[in-house]
């Protein structure tokens, strides 16, 4: 008798334990906020500066995939993540007008710049971006685009769109990398070419190549570069099974004055890389 009440009390006990890890796991993946968010605010350093100061200050554990913004919005649109942190206004407005997001917040905005060899075969160095962009297409210069859909390949097609350029990708001086920013900066180092990058990012290859540091800055302060950052939340009608509280609360401590601030102090070898201007 003794032995079968002491095994119903095992068993008993397992299930109380089991149930409270289920509740444990629950309750963790409550505080836990998903995001999906552009290459350049993970290869900057940025988002690993920010989450764990995140966490700490409401109790939210911050997780990311980094990809290019197209495939930010349609893991979004597929209700894959809770919050969005991108920088292609345009297509961010349409997002929001089809359903998919809510309550776009801008938070931070650098701007985009010209890379290029220092020996600058185009001779762009100090032209405007559209003169620029012109005279590497008509010296066959190599110029290497991200080719993914990402906030900065739809800024560098914006712009080529502007010099009246038209299907570049069947021309051998125009290499559609489909990667990153930092490996596309690698491939026009590899050519010799230029390309088009945010200048947070520039700034991070700066740092990291060195006194080897190949391509430099060429074209930049035209206001049409402009590099606006924003945090969007999942429209709760179309993901009902998003965080949204999450997300919200996560805009607005990044638009507030705690995030703003921490933004703002960011830096790499002394130079800011984003500049907050969060409503």
């Amino acid at each position: 008798m003794n032995r079968m009440v002491t095994r119903i009390f095992k068993c008993f006990l397992l299930a109380v334990l089991i149930l409270l890890a289920g509740a444990s796991t629950g309750m963790t993946e409550s505080k836990t906020l998903m995001m999906a968010t552009t290459t350049s605010t993970d290869s900057t350093g940025l988002l690993n500066y920010l989450a764990p100061l995140y966490t700490k200050a409401v109790g939210v554990e911050l997780k990311w995939t980094a990809v290019g913004t197209g495939k930010a919005l349609a893991l979004g649109q597929n209700c894959d993540v809770d919050v969005l942190l991108v920088h292609d206004p345009e297509a961010e407005q349409k997002f929001i007008a089809n359903g998919f997001g809510v309550n776009r917040k801008e938070i931070m905005y650098n701007d985009f710049v010209l890379i290029g060899p220092a020996a600058d075969p185009a001779a762009i160095k100090g032209k405007g971006t559209l003169e620029a962009l012109k005279l590497i297409q008509a010296k066959g210069a190599v110029f290497a685009s991200r080719g993914d859909e990402s906030g900065t390949h739809a800024m560098e097609k914006a712009l080529w769109k502007k010099t009246g350029a038209d299907l570049m990708e069947k021309e051998a001086w125009y290499v559609q990398t489909g990667q990153g920013m930092l490996p596309t900066i690698s491939i026009a180092e590899e050519y010799k070419g230029y390309t088009l990058t945010d200048r947070g990012t520039y700034y991070k290859y700066e740092a990291v190549k060195g006194s080897d540091l190949s391509l430099k800055i060429l074209v930049e302060g035209d206001d049409i570069l402009k590099n606006q950052y924003s945090v969007m939340a999942l429209d709760p009608k179309h993901c009902p099974k998003s965080r949204y509280d999450l997300a919200m609360q996560f805009a607005n401590w990044m638009a507030g004055p705690d995030g703003q601030k921490l933004i703002g102090d960011f830096k790499v070898n002394g130079k800011p890389l984003f500049t907050a201007n969060g409503k």
